[in-house]
């Protein structure tokens, strides 16, 4: 009986420590500690040693254990193999990704861990992705990065793989998402200007508005005013260029070349009208336009040639023209080259609704776009997403952003660029639209309201509540015949007093829930688009009552633009002055 039980009881102890031993073996930390190492190939790109060094940093900010990072072979103990490698092919049985591939796959097998997707930008956005869904990193602003602190985690099993909804993602927030880290953590890849980086070379779109720059009026109106646009019966120095003119047509050809020549690195140099509506009224302008359907016959015309030009000198490159204002409905009897991209802009549309979902205000643009997306070999959305009259007001547009980006996608572009608050920091609710908005870019299926609760619950802490309470608030002045662009003020049917009272008092409570300056300043910057309001909407009171000094001294601290036209000092002046 006696040998029984000490057999029984040596037993129960080497199954206990063989459970033990599986258990650490799957825990990638636990306590502060761990058994695994991150694993290299010997041709890992600069991008996949990034992305192994921030997993290493990463894990251990979360839990204190820091990865040794290796090169394989590695021949003993669990591990996450970052890139595509050997061992990869092993387990996947698929061959390497193309370099440039941003789609990613992270897996487990056993005890290991495997993350890889193309060496430029795949396999980093795939560790960004494990980090987001399985730990808990949010990389809400360049400031700020939420990171759990967890004593274990332990390796399920894991298959998730993404692809990118778009290949071009960008939006410009001045103060939020022009940081290089913070577009590589939130998977966005594009730019106004080529970037070569640790976190993934990313190329660009040159310039807008480009044909004054390429035959400037300065250099040549005075000796050639023919190359400039007629109206009323004369030659104009502001305006767009004569494009039935030949002259232009070869000096565009030739500065175009010029451009690419000098300023190497981007994906598509654009050739594009100004931006105004002056274009020319001669009378064989009018021809071209009669014979292709109108003023973006002429522009498709013009744009196509220099473009011919261009391709035996620069076959990989790309000429960009704008579908935009008086260019944007598509022409007939004519389509852009194939070596053209055209830019689709969205500015008159009605943000209050989605595109598709039959506001009045939006159905000539959804005309437009289905039939440019039948008709370009390549389309590249420009969309908006502020007030560019009043930057820093409340202007509800949540509920448009993923439904338009679908539509987008839906509709075959190769981009999309969300032109936002580009001139400086103070605009409403930047941080928060900027990091949804990127989520939205990489994949426009996810509901918006998940990620807005994630942000504010992740970044406003314990005032969180109120925060959430004011956008609802916002969100809820939305109405069903009720329209707004991007261009209303503060007398728009949209606001009310009783709105502005209601918001500052609930923000109000907000402030006083914050636990840190960090936080209250968080608060105090969302306070920033009612006391703008409130300033514009009832001035006397609120010199009166102290919001106009307020107001001021927050705008001043963030030097943030009321308008897009003006900066802070003016608008200053110009309130002071009535």
């Amino acid at each position: 009986m006696k040998h029984f039980t000490l057999l029984s009881l040596a037993l129960i102890l080497v199954g206990a420590f063989s459970t033990l031993t599986t258990e650490a073996a799957n825990y990638l930390f636990k306590n502060g500690r761990s058994a695994y190492s991150i694993v290299l190939s010997s041709g890992a790109s600069s991008t996949e040693r990034t992305a192994a060094e921030e997993l290493q940093t990463y894990v251990q900010a979360v839990s204190g254990a820091r990865l040794p990072i290796i090169t394989a072979p590695v021949s003993k103990g669990p591990a996450i193999y970052v890139g595509y490698q050997q061992a990869t092919a092993a387990l996947s049985g698929v061959t390497a990704p193309d370099a440039h591939d941003e789609g990613f796959t992270y897996r487990s097998q056993g005890a290991n861990l495997y993350i890889y997707g193309g060496k430029e930008r795949g396999t980093l956005y795939g560790v960004y992705t494990f980090l987001e869904n399985e730990l808990g990193i949010r990389w809400y602003t360049p400031d700020f990065t939420r990171i759990p602190h967890l004593k274990k985690w332990e390796l399920g099993s894991l298959n998730h793989s993404e692809r990118p909804t778009v290949k071009f993602r960008q939006n410009d927030y001045f103060k939020v998402a022009n940081t290089t880290q913070w577009r590589a953590h939130n998977k966005e890849n594009f730019g106004w200007e080529p970037t070569k980086s640790a976190y993934g070379n990313i190329t660009a779109y040159w310039k807008c508005h480009t044909m004054p720059l390429l035959v400037p009026s300065a250099e040549f109106y005075q000796t050639h005013p023919e190359y400039f646009c007629l109206r009323s019966g004369k030659r104009q120095s502001y305006g767009q260029l004569c494009l039935s003119n030949p002259d232009v047509l070869q000096l565009c050809k030739e500065r175009m070349a010029e451009t690419i020549k000098n300023n190497p690195g981007y994906a598509i140099y654009s050739l594009s009208q100004d931006d105004n509506q002056l274009f020319c009224e001669c009378d064989a302008c009018k021809a071209i336009e009669a014979k292709y359907g109108g003023h973006s016959g002429i522009m498709i015309w013009f744009v196509n040639q220099v473009a011919d030009y261009i391709k035996p000198l620069f076959p990989d490159i790309y000429i960009g023209t704008f579908a935009y204002q008086y260019t944007r409905k598509p022409p007939v009897g004519i389509k852009p080259n194939e070596n053209v991209v055209i830019r689709l802009c969205s500015i008159e549309c009605c943000f209050a609704h989605p595109l598709d979902a039959g506001c009045p205000e939006n159905s000539a643009f959804m005309e437009d776009l289905k039939a440019w997306s039948q008709l370009a070999p390549h389309l590249f959305i420009w969309d908006y997403v502020v007030d560019y009259a009043q930057y820093m007001a409340p202007w509800p547009n949540f509920q448009v952003l993923a439904p338009n980006i679908r539509v987008f996608r839906d509709n075959h572009a190769i981009g999309v660029y969300e032109e936002s608050q580009y001139q400086s920091a103070g605009g409403e609710f930047e941080e928060m639209k900027a990091w949804v908005l990127s989520k939205l870019l990489w994949n426009p299926d996810q509901d918006v309201e998940p990620l807005v609760k994630d942000f504010i619950e992740g970044y406003y802490g314990a005032a969180a509540p109120k925060v959430m309470e004011y956008y609802r608030l916002c969100q809820s002045l939305i109405k069903p015949d009720l329209h707004y662009g991007i261009f209303i003020n503060h007398e728009h049917p949209l606001y009310s007093d009783e709105f502005v009272t209601k918001g500052l008092a609930i923000l109000r409570d907000g402030v006083n829930l914050a636990t840190d300056d960090d936080l209250r300043e968080r608060v105090n910057k969302v306070r920033m688009q009612l006391l703008f309001l409130k300033s514009v909407r009832q001035p006397a009171q609120a010199r009166s009552d102290g919001t106009w000094s307020e107001f001021v001294n927050m705008a001043r601290k963030y030097q943030a633009r009321p308008h897009e036209l003006y900066d802070i000092e003016k608008f200053i002046k110009d309130m002071e002055s009535k």
